[in-house]
């Protein structure tokens, strides 16, 4: 339902924005384009920059037309990694964007506050944020029309990061462009954040919290806008990504061969028999824990994803690496300890059962945890969160919280920044990494109107003509 006619628990100024953001959705479809036009493909280690720095540039220009503060950088480099930073990366090329609004001296500014003034009423600042890299367009041949041109199609905006989530960036830039045309000034700061490499390492959004921290930096709470179907996506999985080599002993395929012990071959690719195996009994264990109950999320789980195996066709492979996709949930994030003890509880099961093969008995799995990205929640009914969900009932499209399956940058602000964020958004989540990806524009109009209207409630208004 498009937010046609706020209802009697909008003021006359918030209809007043929602009229303002209605009237703006041409120039939210051609900044939507225009950032689609960018090539920000998401990156592997070592790949070259793309248009990310020409995308932050246009981005940074709108925001200091409503004359905010910019902070255009690219953070130092990874190096040699750590627990939650993959090795290797740089940002050469791939600046990370910080805008304060408003420049306006009276305004409260992002700074940290105790519980007791987030439960009270306005002023409070706010964080809006979102990511500029999208996920590749292969296989191109398949797209309808190209998918670094923005295309309407039966008010549908088809293109690569149209929905996910270039998008709602758009939308959070016009929903801050609508209340200044609508001449509204916030008595609470905002701060936008627009961050690389959501789509590969979460490096962006890790960056920025670290800047806020020598900044000195705190809003009150933040918006990602993500394409969340309108529910409030207050919480998320964590991931880890083990890799596990599975020994064996080379030998030729094409001859018999005596037992191990003997010195004959050892086929590492049937030693992934016992690991699947339990994989599987994890999973079903998993699932019928009371512990793996979560209201907007789906139990922890393992998937299997990568393989790698064998160095000849007419060689008995010597080692096999195996790649698992592990998810758990908030509960089992330790405050101390972090994801040990989910580690320690997926070693040892699958140490056990591949100890029941005498080969792997002695000749035990090598483990190698490569970085992870944290699980994190704030509560259903923190205020940020009510306040967008009854700002947009008010404005015809009622909601609730709910939950992502996945990770998004609204983790990293609130596990490693302290700063509450969940993700808000349009429908179409289901286009989001295909083959012609869409959005409604409607949708995106939508939000860029239930933001403006919840950062007036969540800020407060300091001037309204």
């Amino acid at each position: 339902m498009t937010v046609r006619g706020p209802d009697a628990a909008a003021s006359a100024l918030e209809r007043r924005v929602v009229e303002t953001a209605q009237a703006m959705r041409g120039e939210l479809v051609t900044l939507t384009s225009a950032l689609v036009a960018f090539d920000t493909t998401a990156r592997d280690a070592g790949a070259p920059p793309r248009a990310e720095a020409a995308l932050q540039r246009l981005l940074a220009a709108r925001l200091a037309a409503l004359g905010a503060e910019i902070d255009l950088w690219e953070p130092e480099p990874t190096g040699e990694g750590g627990q939650f930073v993959p090795p290797g990366l740089d940002f050469v090329g791939r600046p990370q964007l910080i805008a304060r609004l408003p420049s306006d001296p009276g305004a409260r500014p992002a700074v940290r506050r105790g519980p007791a003034d987030l439960a009270g009423t306005a002023p409070r600042s706010l964080l809006l944020t979102g990511h500029i890299d999208a996920v590749g367009v292969e296989p191109r041949e398949q797209w309808t029309s190209d998918p670094f041109v923005a295309t309407e199609r039966d008010g549908l905006l088809f293109g690569r990061g149209t929905n996910d989530m270039k998008g709602g960036l758009a939308a959070l830039i016009v929903a801050l462009e609508a209340l200044r045309a609508a001449g509204v000034a916030l008595a609470g700061e905002v701060v936008f954040a627009a961050v690389t490499d959501e789509e590969s390492s979460g490096m962006g959004s890790w960056s920025v919290v670290r800047r806020f921290a020598e900044r000195g930096l705190h809003p009150d709470a933040g918006l990602c806008a993500e394409p969340t179907e309108f529910e409030a996506w207050v919480a998320c999985r964590g991931i880890l990504k083990p890799r596990l080599t599975i020994p064996g002993r080379a030998g030729h395929s094409q001859e018999p061969q005596p037992g191990w012990r003997d010195g004959g071959a050892v086929n590492a690719i049937d030693r992934l028999v016992p690991v699947l195996t339990e994989v599987r009994r994890i999973n079903d264990d998993w699932r019928a824990r009371a512990d793996q109950r979560h209201r907007f999320l789906a139990p922890g789980d393992i998937v299997p994803v990568l393989v790698d195996g064998g160095t000849w066709d007419v060689t008995y492979p010597a080692f096999c690496y195996l790649t698992l996709d592990c998810h758990y949930l908030p509960a089992h994030w330790h405050p101390t300890l972090g994801a040990a003890p989910v580690k320690a509880e997926i070693r040892e099961r699958i140490d056990a059962a591949a100890a029941a093969d005498p080969w792997l008995a002695e000749h035990p799995i090598a483990w190698e945890w490569e970085w992870e990205v944290p699980p994190a929640e704030i509560a259903a009914d923190h205020p940020l969160v009510t306040t967008v969900l009854d700002t947009a009932a008010a404005l015809g499209r009622p909601s609730r919280p709910g939950g992502l399956d996945s990770w998004h940058d609204a983790a990293t602000f609130t596990l490693h920044g302290g700063l509450p964020t969940f993700s808000y958004g349009p429908r179409g989540m289901n286009t989001a990494h295909a083959v012609n990806e869409c959005v409604a524009i409607d949708e995106l109009v939508d939000t860029a109107a239930i933001v403006a209207v919840a950062a007036m409630r969540w800020c407060g208004v300091r001037t309204a003509p």
